[in-house]
């Protein structure tokens, strides 16, 4: 493996290896089609530190959200390598796997994943519960900040769209999480409250040293990161 990467092709370097939360060597991903398989990571490169921030964007289809899936071990790699925290994903078992989503990472995903049966302040504190974090004084500061505070008693299908993301999104930094992992978090959202929530993702990274990589659409968005990149033809490409 070579040491140094040239600017604008790779995120990975030796020197990176020893400090990253999240490093992504050499990942590769293809599905089967009724024509072969269709390859659409290629030999993905990422590495990412504590307390620093990154966004991710590209044409749909381009395979963010499969990458997403892939850090969060809830889906193989056909080859390459991913290290959470210093923790080899592709060594765990589905049990390891699930211990690090709940101790270690937390995802906003596009769809919004809310458990029918809990209130929404049931669903926001409950990853925390699980992590054995949970910091009732810090979950009402989120319910507050996201506009949820009508709302927290009621059930997920009593919600909105829109109402049901913020909730997912103040259940994922409820947990104060290692990685945070965001797949287009704001696609349901007006600008003002996708704004809210990069405001509160990039306060939770410089308080608690969480790293964040997002998957976003929006340049707007992505330019409140620290960093920048555009998966196309499989491999990620710094912007």
């Amino acid at each position: 493996m070579s040491s140094t990467a040239p600017t604008g092709t790779s995120f990975y370097t030796e020197s990176a290896a020893a400090t990253s939360l999240l490093r992504v060597i050499g990942l590769k991903k293809s599905f089967a089609t009724p024509q072969g398989p269709l390859a659409i990571l290629k030999g993905v490169d990422l590495s990412l530190d504590a307390g620093s921030s990154i966004a991710i964007m590209g044409e749909s289809g381009c395979g963010k959200s499969t990458l997403v899936h892939l850090i969060a071990g809830l889906d193989e790699a056909d080859a390459g390598e991913i290290f959470v925290n210093g923790v080899a994903v592709a060594a765990l078992s589905d049990f390891g796997r699930a211990a690090l989503r709940r101790e270690t990472l937390a995802i906003v995903f596009q769809q919004f994943n809310l458990i029918p049966s809990l209130t929404i302040r049931a669903n926001i504190a409950f990853q925390a519960r699980l992590a054995r974090r949970l910091d009732p004084k810090w979950q009402e500061e989120l319910i507050d900040r996201l506009g949820l505070g009508s709302l927290t008693e009621r059930y997920p299908e009593q919600l909105s769209g829109g109402q049901q993301q913020r909730a997912a999104i103040a259940r994922a930094l409820a947990a104060r999480p290692r990685l945070l992992l965001a797949d287009e978090p704001t696609g349901n959202l007006d600008e003002g409250t996708g704004d809210d929530f990069i405001k509160l993702a990039i306060e939770v990274v410089a308080a608690t040293g969480c790293a964040f990589l997002m998957v976003t659409h929006s340049r707007r968005l992505a330019a409140r990161l620290e960093r920048q990149a555009k998966l196309s033809s499989g491999v990620i490409k710094e912007l």
